[in-house]
């Protein structure tokens, strides 16, 4: 189960990896709305995930239910998104079938009916593997205390992708952003004015890490009129179709830009150099994992010189420079990542111990 079809890079390399870590006598479906994409990308038969009697129907035959990556039990997209996963969970533990949580992240939960029903389908899960220590930590404050061999915490399991040699020095700027509420019409501009400042004699790169929603968004800015002189002549957008491909453009940039998760930990696996917009606090857990800078979207930064001030636009545009300039050129720590690729090794144990 997954997020799996909907032409979202992230989600891809999600399904990439736990097809990798099953074991090759295994016969996966996967859940999929564009189902011959991924049918003919990783081989897998699968189900139209809108479909509940599909779904039903292909849990019948299945002999467990994984839970494959994401954040799958939450309630920002809906409580109504939370109640199909639930429905499954609580189907396949009537069948007697053991229930999976891989590599999941937790949360958000925004209502206390959400939480009620979260600490009940936990209790009912067979064993689980966290991608970071919050969400493991919402599992215990929820009353999950599983025995060792059920639970673990790792890293994302993306970051076990088969590392790049980076070879981007002088390289393109690549901004992996998303449409987002904390930037709208005018909020834009200091970010795009830090971005035009930052290398004025390289090509920007915009890659749209999730097509349906991200696809677009550098014509939109135009449109606007919020894009700085020099950045409008210099960008242009790349789509590129598979993990793979958008791996081998990062391995060739100056700086990576992401508000993506998986654009983020792709980028660095790629030998990139990184910086982090953070929309959502899974973006920063893994900035600062990592080590590398990230700003938060969700908080407005504060002015150094009058701590509980807004910063003004100028004041903005100059701090994200600054940080900016410090990392160009400068790919990420090679320590750090080897630390984070292990520890996103740890969810195959879910696998070997439950499965066989």
């Amino acid at each position: 189960m997954g997020y799996y079809g909907e032409h979202n890079l992230g989600d891809d390399a999600l399904l990439a990896v736990l097809l990798q870590q099953l074991s090759r006598h295994a016969e996966p479906i996967a859940t999929a709305r564009d189902q011959q994409l991924v049918a003919s990308r990783f081989g897998v038969a699968c189900v139209d995930r809108g479909s509940l009697p599909e779904v039903i129907g292909a849990l019948g035959s299945a002999t467990a239910l994984i839970l494959g990556g994401g954040s799958l039990l939450q309630d920002s997209t809906s409580f109504r998104s939370l109640l199909y996963y639930a429905a499954l969970i609580l189907l396949a533990r009537l069948q007697g079938k053991p229930v999976l949580l891989w590599a999941q992240g937790l949360g958000p939960l925004r209502r206390r009916r959400s939480r009620l029903l979260v600490r009940a389908l936990l209790a009912r899960s067979t064993a689980c593997s966290w991608r970071d220590s919050a969400s493991a930590a919402l599992a215990r404050e929820l009353g999950w205390s599983p025995q060792p061999w059920q639970s673990g915490v790792g890293s994302d399991p993306v970051w076990t992708f088969p590392p790049l040699a980076w070879h981007g020095q002088g390289g393109p700027l690549l901004l992996c952003f998303r449409p987002t509420a904390q930037l709208q019409g005018h909020a834009w501009r200091p970010w795009l004015e830090a971005i035009d400042r930052l290398a004025p004699h390289r090509e920007v790169i915009w890659v749209p890490f999730h097509a349906g929603q991200d696809r677009g968004l550098l014509e939109q800015l135009r449109e606007q009129n919020l894009l700085p002189e020099g950045l409008r002549s210099r960008s242009r957008e790349v789509l590129p179709q598979t993990p793979a491909e958008a791996m081998a453009l990062f391995a060739g940039s100056g700086l990576v830009l992401a508000m993506r998760l998986h654009g983020l930990i792709l980028a660095a696996v790629s030998g990139a150099p990184v910086a982090a917009l953070s929309y959502d606090p899974k973006v920063q857990a893994a900035a600062r994992a990592l080590g590398c800078p990230v700003h938060d979207l969700a908080e407005p930064s504060n002015d150094p010189l009058a701590p509980n001030q807004p910063m003004g636009d100028q004041a903005l545009r100059d701090q994200l420079l600054a940080a900016w300039q410090a990392c160009l050129d400068q790919p990420p720590s090679a320590e750090r990542l080897a630390q984070l690729r292990q520890a996103g090794g740890l969810h195959a144990e879910l696998f070997s111990r439950c499965l066989g």
